[in-house]
C-alpha cells in the first residue's frame, strides 16, 4: 500500500510541474515582452523628463534606432544558420525570447541612469541629469 501511494504521490508530483516546449517558449515570450513593455516605459519617460531638450531627444531616438539594429544583429549572430528551425530545434522561440530579454534588460539598466541621475560633481554625466 506504502508502495502504491509512492508512486502515485511521484506520478502526480512530476505531471504536474511539467510543461511542453510550446508552453515553455510561450512562457518566455511573455517574459521578453515584459521587458520589452519595461524598456518602452523607460524611454517614454525619459523623451518626457528631457524634452526641452531637443538635441538630446534627437540623440536618444537616433541611438534607439541603432540599438534596434544592433539587438537584431546581435540575434543573428547568435543563431546564424538560415532554417533556424530545424537547426536549433523546438527550443529555438523560447531561446531567442531569452536572449532578447537579457538584451532588453541591459538597455533598459542603461537607459535608466538618465532617469535616476548622477552625483553632483561627477564632471562626465554629459547630458545625464544630476540627482
Amino acid at each position: 500500500m506504502n508502495r502504491l501511494f509512492l508512486i502515485l504521490f511521484l506520478t502526480f508530483k512530476l505531471t504536474c510541474f511539467s510543461q511542453t516546449q510550446s508552453e515553455m517558449n510561450k512562457d518566455a515570450n511573455n517574459e521578453y515582452q515584459k521587458a520589452d513593455t519595461e524598456l518602452n516605459e523607460v524611454y517614454q519617460n525619459i523623451l518626457t523628463e528631457y524634452k526641452s531638450d531637443t538635441i538630446f531627444i534627437d540623440r536618444l531616438k537616433k541611438t534607439q534606432r541603432i540599438w534596434i539594429s544592433y539587438r537584431d544583429a546581435e540575434l543573428e549572430m547568435k543563431f546564424p544558420v538560415k532554417n533556424k528551425q530545424t537547426e536549433y530545434g523546438s527550443v529555438y522561440p523560447m531561446c531567442v525570447s531569452y536572449f532578447l530579454k537579457e538584451l532588453t534588460e541591459e538597455r533598459i539598466e542603461k537607459l535608466k541612469v538618465w532617469l535616476i541621475g548622477v552625483e553632483e560633481g561627477d564632471v562626465c554625466s554629459g547630458s545625464v541629469k544630476i540627482k
